[in-house]
């Protein structure tokens, strides 16, 4: 697999839609242990929403088709989700503005303008227990894989591993960002709920990619 069309992007966020909201009550579980509990409720509202506009969405490149998800999750996601899920889908959006095929290195640039965008609106940095955690290594690893040429779906695997060691990590972090940061040390020993989320779903997509990539 050496590109990611705009149906394969189309078809990753339908899955990522439908497992945020499969997962609803996991994830507000995984909050509940230092947050206030809300993070999968949050999330699922914006996603439901989503799906709801699925057939309106457009999808003649990748960038616009992002960019109106990012619109749409940030006016519906509760509490933080919304400016973060939404700042990240636009971010990564803008990068592939008019591009209707993007390459590993492409996606790369694509995760690390969301990864941008997030930071801008939360100042929020590697170790401060959040999302990042393990978006950060997730998209470190693919730009690795794509100065080395490597395979799109074998990258994914691989940043779906960093993503979930990041989110491993969590459990041996003070929250310093969000709703955890008021709970201080209490917030030791469990995962941060949006890292989790993330290292979730970049392994459902890397799942995805690899059959599509052995089929095609």
């Amino acid at each position: 697999m050496q590109v990611l069309r705009t149906i394969d992007m189309v078809q990753a966020v339908r899955l990522m839609s439908d497992l945020v909201i499969q997962n609803e009550v996991y994830f507000c579980e995984l909050d509940s242990a230092a947050g206030d509990g809300d993070f999968g409720m949050s999330l699922a509202k914006g996603f439901k929403l989503l799906l709801n506009e699925w057939d309106q969405l457009p999808q003649e490149n990748i960038g616009v088709f992002l960019r109106q998800c990012g619109t749409l999750l940030a006016e519906h996601c509760g509490g933080a989700s919304g400016p973060i899920w939404g700042s990240a889908f636009r971010g990564a959006g803008k990068s592939a503005l008019g591009k209707t095929a993007i390459s590993l290195a492409e996606l790369a640039g694509l995760f690390q303008s969301a990864v941008d965008a997030i930071q801008k609106i939360g100042n929020a940095k590697l170790g401060d227990k959040t999302l990042l955690d393990a978006l950060i290594p997730a998209t470190a690893s693919l730009t690795k894989s794509g100065a080395a040429g490597s395979d799109l779906a074998a990258a994914m695997k691989l940043a779906a591993q960093e993503a979930t060691a990041g989110a491993e990590r969590t459990k041996g972090m003070v929250a310093s960002r969000g709703r955890a940061s008021y709970v201080g040390q209490r917030s030791l020993t469990f995962p941060d709920a949006g890292a989790v989320a993330i290292a979730f779903l970049f392994s459902a997509i890397a799942d995805q990619w690899e059959t599509l990539s052995a089929s095609s």
